[in-house]
């Protein structure tokens, strides 16, 4: 296997950590669990054509549009004079199974290299013990934490989707949403909300509160967005497309 850049134990303390956009609300709550670990890092929202281009000019064709995209974003990003390149790093989940996603990540050791930023880590999250980095562990009670914060991501969405069509204020949703995110982001780094009991308790708070929001209206048709998980979930994916259907 040939060599490249490793995440050390002395990066913790000095680097950020890059995170590509898929989940807003998920990712967003997940990094926060990260942090209390003491990494620090920092979800991209760079979304321009530029992003598309640096994707294009780094990737085959052939990969899938994902795969463009997120290698897109890194590049965008590494480029736009915004971070100190010798204290950033890349974090991007690598399967492990027959899916294309377990190759973005040697998709995105070659766009760097062509660009000499080798030198840049790129942690791999994987739990099939594919690539290891000193600074960075997947323990147990790691994804034990994470996997809490992906259920409190899944009830955040689904009550915001079922709640934002027919909010008599514009906005009024999503301003709960930020005001959730903010609260679990807090317990998190004091290590609350993510035990069984704490969470049933956030739940019903968090369904007390959307059903609270004031609503009007019919019925509307219920559209469902199917396909591919990131051109699912993720904004820069499919165009906006939530948007654009609400």
């Amino acid at each position: 296997m040939p060599e490249y850049a490793k995440f050390t134990e002395d990066m913790i303390k000095t680097h950020t950590i890059l995170v590509p956009d898929m989940l807003p609300i998920h990712f967003k709550l997940l990094i926060a669990i990260f942090e209390s670990k003491g990494y620090h890092m920092e979800l991209l929202q760079n979304d321009s054509r530029a992003v598309v281009d640096e994707g294009l000019k780094n990737v085959h064709n052939d990969a899938c549009y994902p795969a463009l995209l997120v290698i897109g974003q890194f590049m965008d990003a590494l480029k736009s004079g915004k971070y100190d390149l010798d204290k950033t790093a890349l974090l991007i989940t690598q399967t492990g199974g027959g899916c294309r996603a377990s190759n973005y990540i040697h998709l995105l050791r070659k766009a760097l290299e062509k660009a000499n930023l080798s030198f840049v880590p790129v942690i791999s999250i994987n739990l099939s013990g594919l690539e290891k980095n000193p600074g960075f562990a997947m323990t147990p009670s790691l994804i034990y934490k994470l996997m809490y914060g992906m259920a409190y991501g899944d009830l955040l969405m689904d009550v915001a989707n079922q709640t934002r069509p027919y909010e008599v204020e514009a906005g009024a949703t999503d301003r709960l949403v930020e005001q959730w995110c903010s609260h679990l982001v807090e317990g998190f780094q004091n290590g609350r909300g993510l035990s069984g009991r704490q969470m049933k308790a956030n739940f019903r708070a968090i369904c007390r509160e959307f059903a609270a929001v004031p609503k009007q209206g019919e019925p509307k048709v219920r559209v469902g967005i199917v396909g591919e998980i990131y051109v699912k979930f993720s904004s820069l994916g499919n165009n906006g497309l939530e948007r654009f259907l609400l």
